[in-house]
C-alpha cells in the first residue's frame, strides 16, 4: 500500500505561525476544507485566478496537486502553503512561493489566494509576514516577487503593506480567468525586508 503514500512536500520546519495564523504544507487530509472553501469561494476568485481544470475539486484532482507540490518542493522549484486560523485551524486561503531561480539570482515568485468569507480580514497581511522571514532566512532567497491585475487593490494593499515596491507594468503577464492580463509587478529585496 506504500505505492499510495505521498511524499512529504516540505522539511517540517517550514511551517511558521504567528499574526493569528498558521502556514504548512497542504496534506490529503485537508481535501475536505480545502474543495469547501475554493468552491464556496469559486465566484470570488475566478476574476482572479487561470482557469480551473474541470476536475480541480475532486479528491484525485487534488492527489495530482500534492504530488506535483511534493515534486516542486523536493527539486527546490515552488513551495505551496496552506494558510490556518491558528486557534481552531480553519483553512482561510493559501500561498505559494514558485519559480525559484537559484544560482546568481536568488529569487522566487509569490502568488495567493483567501477564501471570500475570510476577505478584507488581514488575513494575507498576516500570512505573509509570517512567512517572509522563512522565504529570506531558511529558503535564503535574495528577491521575492509578485504580481497583481491593476484593479485587484486588496492585492496591491497586501503586497504594499507588507512592505514590497512597485517596479512597473507587465503587459498582458499572466492568462488570467482565459485573458491574457497586465500585472503591476512588485519586488522585496532581502535588504528591504524589515521583519
Amino acid at each position: 500500500m506504500a505505492l499510495f503514500r505521498l511524499p512529504s512536500s516540505m522539511p517540517a520546519a517550514l511551517a511558521p505561525r504567528g499574526y493569528g495564523v498558521a502556514l504548512r504544507a497542504p496534506v490529503m487530509s485537508d481535501f475536505p476544507q480545502w474543495a469547501d472553501l475554493r468552491e464556496q469561494s469559486r465566484g470570488y476568485l475566478t476574476p482572479w485566478e487561470p482557469i480551473w481544470p474541470s476536475d480541480d475539486l475532486t479528491r484525485s484532482g487534488f492527489r495530482r496537486r500534492l504530488r506535483r507540490y511534493a515534486d516542486d518542493a523536493s527539486a527546490d522549484r515552488a513551495y505551496p502553503f496552506l494558510v490556518f486560523r491558528e486557534s481552531n485551524g480553519t483553512l482561510l486561503g493559501g500561498v505559494t512561493l514558485a519559480n525559484v531561480r537559484r544560482g546568481i539570482v536568488q529569487a522566487g515568485t509569490i502568488g495567493y489566494w483567501v477564501g471570500q468569507p475570510y476577505s478584507g480580514q488581514g488575513v494575507m497581511t498576516a500570512a505573509l509576514r509570517v512567512l517572509l522571514p522563512i522565504l529570506f532566512g531558511e529558503l535564503n532567497l535574495h528577491r521575492i516577487e509578485a504580481a497583481c491585475i491593476p484593479t485587484n487593490m486588496p492585492s496591491v494593499r497586501v503586497l504594499e503593506k507588507c512592505g514590497f515596491s512597485r517596479e512597473g507594468l507587465a503587459r498582458r503577464y499572466l492568462c488570467i480567468n482565459g485573458i491574457w492580463q497586465d500585472h503591476l509587478l512588485y519586488g522585496m529585496l532581502h535588504e528591504d525586508f524589515r521583519g
